[in-house]
């Protein structure tokens, strides 16, 4: 997959110059309409288990865009919710467009958080290895149980169950896989270029 960097200067939604830590992240070459739907649908659910992984997600997510000089994009907590309806899997679904600055703009907030919660997320994740190698549910370990109930609920109350793509995780088994599957991203976006190659992993067999 070819992505190519936009060499000419953007200016954000509010008019100011673009914060210049989107210009880590390259552009994919895409059509006019915005990104992709697994794009803006991956988004969400990156951030959907860091809303499970700590209290008070959202508002983690609008400090991180202050700390990131991003609220020219994200400027409050309508704009964000807005944003994470962009995905189609949401009960509050919105056809309007997600830009590629508003994507970058979360993916930059959903590392940055990642990468505060990398050593929680390695040992939920090694709980996970040595529970499963023994046997022993993963409701024994208070932590992991915690964010997989978190997250559950959170996927229950927000997405629209008559969807296809959400009417498959029809059981907390289900759920828990795709729980498990999403903390494993995380720890990838806190390596190393984790960030940029999280990114471009979004868009794969997006362009065009």
């Amino acid at each position: 997959m070819n992505l190519s960097v936009s060499v000419m200067p953007t200016n954000s939604p509010s008019g100011q110059s673009k914060p210049l830590i989107l210009d880590s992240l390259p552009n994919p070459q895409l059509s006019d309409r915005g990104c992709p739907p697994r794009t803006r649908q991956q988004i969400d659910l990156i951030l959907l288990a860091i809303e499970a992984l700590e209290l008070g997600g959202s508002e983690a997510m609008l400090f991180a865009a202050k700390e990131l000089e991003l609220q020219s994009i994200i400027k409050n907590r309508v704009v964000l919710w807005r944003l994470r309806c962009t995905s189609p899997l949401r009960r509050s679904h919105t056809r309007r467009p997600l830009t590629i600055e508003e994507a970058k703009a979360l993916v930059v907030i959903a590392t940055h958080l990642a990468r505060r919660m990398t050593v929680l997320i390695r040992q939920l994740l090694l709980a996970y290895q040595q529970l499963s190698e023994k046997q022993i549910p993963l409701e024994q370990h208070f932590r992991l149980s915690d964010y997989l109930e978190r997250f559950r609920a959170h996927f229950r109350s927000r997405m629209n169950p008559r969807r296809a793509k959400v009417a498959i995780y029809n059981s907390d088994e289900k759920l828990n896989e795709l729980a498990l599957s999403l903390l494993s991203q995380l720890l990838f976006c806190t390596g190393t270029s984790g960030m940029q190659r999280f990114w471009i992993s979004l868009f794969d067999g997006e362009v065009v």
